[in-house]
């Protein structure tokens, strides 16, 4: 009896000994989250991380982590996990399936891919998503005889901020990509329409149909890292009267404490660098509720939407316009994010 029973182990244990030899194997360096160990090895986050987790869920550490020095299966090149029929039906299944751009063409050849600095927001998910972008360049201001759009300059401050939390060991996934803008550090930021929606997606022309589109994508994203820390954060520049000078502020959903929580940790930074900067110019940005707001009403992770200044306005067009500044934007933005991660 007892000789069968082992028998019986023998043979399931050589059974998925077999299967599991059909994949690639990978190591965990210092640093790596899901997204950088599968981006390493040519897979796609958004096509195969659910098959990864599932491969090595005996594998992860505590709260579904990475263990460094830890081997882990990855799945072949050009599988992932088969979905339900029904799925297919749903308004989260994504219009194109085109995988994301990569990381080194995302922030382009000047900047490239981002090397992790440490954890320090490992386990951490952002989505972050820069106004308009496509047909639409949102608010457009004058500066001598080049005009300055919206999109562009909210953009470049969003991939400097994607960059950043890479760095620092979060998974990210910025919802507007451009294939060829990258960082850039000009003062004068050239205007196009070739973005897309995360992955690849054309962007509609309509208004509610490009915030539809971007939310349904997030919120497909935050019900595969169930469970997680995540945030979305919405970057925009304002228009107002060329006389108008205002500061960065935050709205939030106004049943949404973690939003205001949020908003709160990243005002706090910037009242604290304007001090150090200006300090005879005192700070006006605030923290209000706006709940009609559809990315932070539709958002499933509890959102954040700043306003970076009047991009009508001279004096915040500095703001804009110096690649320092649109870099510093990005680092206080993290500081914000990092104390808010590390209160949770």
């Amino acid at each position: 009896m007892r000789t069968a029973a082992l028998l019986v182990l023998l043979f399931l244990f050589s059974t998925q000994a077999f299967s599991q030899s059909s994949y690639r194997r990978a190591v965990a360096k210092p640093g790596d989250g899901y997204q950088t160990l599968l981006l390493r090895h040519g897979l796609s986050p958004s096509r195969h991380l659910r098959q990864f987790q599932e491969l090595n869920k005996k594998r992860l550490g505590r709260n579904k982590t990475l263990v460094v020095g830890r081997a882990y299966l990855l799945p072949n090149v050009g599988s992932a996990t088969k979905k339900k029929p029904a799925a297919r039906t749903t308004a989260a299944t994504p219009a194109t399936s085109k995988k994301p751009i990569p990381l080194s063409q995302l922030f382009g050849g000047q900047y490239g891919a981002p090397q992790v600095r440490d954890r320090a927001l490992g386990g951490a998910v952002y989505y972050l998503s820069s106004g308009h972008g496509g047909p639409d360049p949102g608010a457009i201001g004058q500066y001598g005889s080049a005009k300055l759009s919206e999109d562009e300059y909210a953009y470049d401050v969003t991939v400097r901020l994607a960059r950043v939390l890479l760095e620092h060991g979060a998974t990210v996934y910025v919802m507007v990509q451009d294939p060829n803008d990258g960082i850039r550090d000009e003062n004068v930021l050239k205007l196009d329409h070739d973005e897309m929606t995360y992955p690849q997606q054309r962007i509609p022309l309509s208004q509610l149909g490009r915030l539809r589109q971007r939310i349904s994508e997030v919120n497909r994203l935050h019900a595969r890292h169930k469970g997680a820390y995540q945030r979305l954060l919405a970057l925009h520049v304002d228009s107002r009267s060329e006389g108008q000078n205002i500061d960065v502020f935050f709205y939030h959903h106004a049943n949404s404490a973690t939003g205001l929580r949020l908003a709160k940790n990243i005002h706090s930074v910037f009242t604290n660098r304007y001090k150090r900067a200006q300090p005879n110019r005192p700070y006006s940005g605030n923290v209000s509720e706006r709940s009609s707001l559809y990315e932070v009403r539709n958002s499933h992770a509890p959102a954040v939407f700043m306003e970076l200044g009047n991009i009508r306005n001279q004096k915040d067009q500095r703001r804009f316009l110096v690649a320092d500044n649109r870099q510093a934007l990005a680092n206080w933005i993290y500081e914000g994010l990092l104390a808010d991660y590390r209160g949770r």
